[in-house]
């Protein structure tokens, strides 16, 4: 029997507001490995116009003091807040961070990179937006598939603010790794609203029998996967003032000049690719062919995502390879992710089939 029509526009809708994430983590990634993050110094506009300028004859002799004064006004707003909510630490971090102070340059090609970045993020905006008035139906059918999608348009909202923050702090460490690790809590939000979404289609599950610890394991690897795509976003950072430093020549010198968070995200890999090699093999062992498809795209994902990493160290971190190792990265999680729940209810179904309802 095919599904109603409107759990197929739901899943249609809510696979399409992924994907245009997924693009736009990879558009970051062009953002950050350009040097493109702060092609606009303000939010949301850029330079003060809705359409960037395509020449500097355009702006202002002093834009940069200009710019440099409304942010670091902006910023004393919000270290105030943050003094009175009590982080002190966070608070101190915003003006003791050495480019608080520095305007860059203006730069056209950045400028636009940047500015194509925020009308994605916009674009996106409007997807979860759909998602939540296609989720409408399943107010009466499953409720929190409508909670799932209103929630993730609620954190993009929220994902746009803290891009405003990321931007009036001049890309601030701390800033940068909470907007990355919202849009990973987004992600996974609306994987698994489009996955429950479908409950009720049991013919395409395979009931498997559980493996005693394997669920447990599979949360450990989506955790420690969140973990190094942080650690990550801290390694970029340094690698931002290494590159700085040295005007951006001599590139096959900065991987030297890194310290132990570089060395740390790189440890740290091997575990991940042992721990993956293992959650394939034990998902092979199932009569599932979702949880095969799975591990193979997670033994596919790590790989790609390792050798980049490789090539990254290796060869003088080619800034094409960047975005290509975070958005990697932020797959190899999803799918991860998708086989958490694609185990759960596979195991749930088995025990369903196992237990059969009591005729009174």
């Amino acid at each position: 029997m095919s599904a109603p029509i409107f759990v197929r526009r739901f899943r249609f809708v809510g696979i399409l507001t992924v994907a245009a994430v997924y693009v736009l983590i990879l558009v970051g990634g062009i953002v950050r490995s350009t040097g493109s993050g702060m092609g606009c110094p303000d939010w949301p506009k850029c330079f003060g116009t809705w359409v960037p300028p395509t020449h500097i004859s355009q702006l202002p002799a002093n834009y940069k003091e200009v710019y440099t004064a409304q942010r670091v006004e902006k910023n004393k707003k919000l270290a105030a807040k943050l003094e009175r909510m009590g982080f002190h630490q966070v608070a101190g971090d915003i003006f003791a961070h050495p480019t608080q102070y520095i305007e860059t340059d203006f730069n056209p090609v950045k400028t636009w990179i940047e500015y194509v970045n925020r009308l994605v993020g916009a674009l996106i905006g409007v997807f979860v937006f759909g998602t939540v008035l296609f989720a409408l139906p399943y107010w009466r059918r499953d409720r929190a598939v409508f909670w799932l999608a209103f929630a993730s348009f609620l954190l993009t909202g929220v994902q746009g603010w803290l891009g405003s923050l990321v931007v009036s702090t001049n890309l601030l460490p701390i800033m940068v790794t909470i907007h990355m690790g919202l849009a990973l809590v987004i992600v996974a939000m609306l994987l698994y609203a489009v996955d429950r979404s479908q409950r009720g289609r049991e013919v395409v599950v395979q009931p498997v029998r559980e493996v005693a610890g394997l669920a447990g394991v599979l949360w450990v690897a989506v955790l420690l996967t969140f973990c190094q795509i942080v650690l990550g976003t801290q390694v970029r950072e340094q690698i931002d003032l290494v590159a700085s430093a040295a005007n951006y020549l001599d590139r096959g010198s900065w991987v030297e000049q890194l310290g132990n968070v570089f060395r740390l995200h790189r440890s740290f890999s091997a575990l991940l690719l042992v721990l993956n090699l293992y959650l394939a093999y034990r998902l092979y062992t199932l009569p599932s062919r979702r949880l095969h498809g799975l591990a193979t795209a997670i033994l596919v994902l790590i790989g790609g995502e390792i050798l980049a990493g490789v090539v990254l160290a290796y060869f003088s971190f080619p800034a094409a390879v960047q975005p290509i190792h975070l958005t990697l990265a932020t797959l190899l999680f999803g799918a991860q992710f998708l086989a958490v729940v694609a185990y759960r209810q596979a195991t749930k179904l088995r025990r369903q089939v196992a237990t059969p309802a009591v005729v009174a």
